[in-house]
């Protein structure tokens, strides 16, 4: 049996923790966004982002490090979370989060597919792509996370891109708060921010 746990978007105080996001989202603590609302809209666009994804993070590691990054988006940001509650065979568990996964998808979102086997984009890769939906009125993005067994065929044959974190395997927690990096990069790589530099690797 499964169970959908969802989150109310960042800015609310019973998931941001961040010290910044109590007042609001990010952008309004820097002076030449101070007092922005509707304007916001104009700077990052009207798009809305789901994280769909299973298992229960918590307030372990994992969770934490998705608050500190989700606390900083301007986008508004809704996580569900898709949780096992019994012992199924690996290929009727995937099948069945699968499924879940979908249907937390609203009608008419883009959507990406986190998968070992996807595309390997840049940051700045990724960030034109999200650019692009955004600037053509895409309203709803929902990335899609699987569990330890991976997504669903019909969860990767509903994604717009199949993405891949890299060749290398992470624990399925730990890719939410990877992704979550990865969106405030794009949002920062989007507005000219110094947060990233292309050539400052690891």
């Amino acid at each position: 049996m499964l169970a959908a746990l969802e989150y109310a978007p960042v800015g609310s105080n019973r998931l941001s923790r961040h010290p910044r996001a109590r007042g609001g989202p990010w952008w309004r603590w820097i002076p030449a966004f101070a007092g922005m609302t509707s304007g916001a809209t104009q700077v990052w666009g009207a798009m809305r982002i789901l994280v769909a994804a299973v298992g229960r993070a918590g307030g372990g590691i994992e969770g934490r490090l998705y608050e500190h990054y989700s606390a900083r988006l301007a986008w508004p940001l809704r996580l569900k979370e898709i949780a096992l509650r019994s012992a199924v065979p690996p290929a009727r568990q995937k099948l069945e989060e699968g499924k879940h996964l979908l249907a937390a998808v609203p009608d008419g979102a883009k959507v990406v597919a986190l998968d070992a086997g996807g595309e390997l984009l840049t940051s700045e890769a990724l960030a034109r792509v999200i650019g692009r939906w955004r600037d053509d009125g895409v309203a709803e993005l929902a990335f899609l996370i699987g569990g330890s067994h991976g997504l669903s065929a019909a969860a990767l044959a509903r994604a717009d891109l199949v993405l891949a974190l890299g060749r290398v395997t992470w624990p399925h927690l730990l890719a939410r708060g990877l992704l979550a990096e990865q969106l405030y990069r794009a949002q920062q790589i989007l507005a000219g921010h110094p947060y990233h530099r292309q050539n400052n690797r690891a």
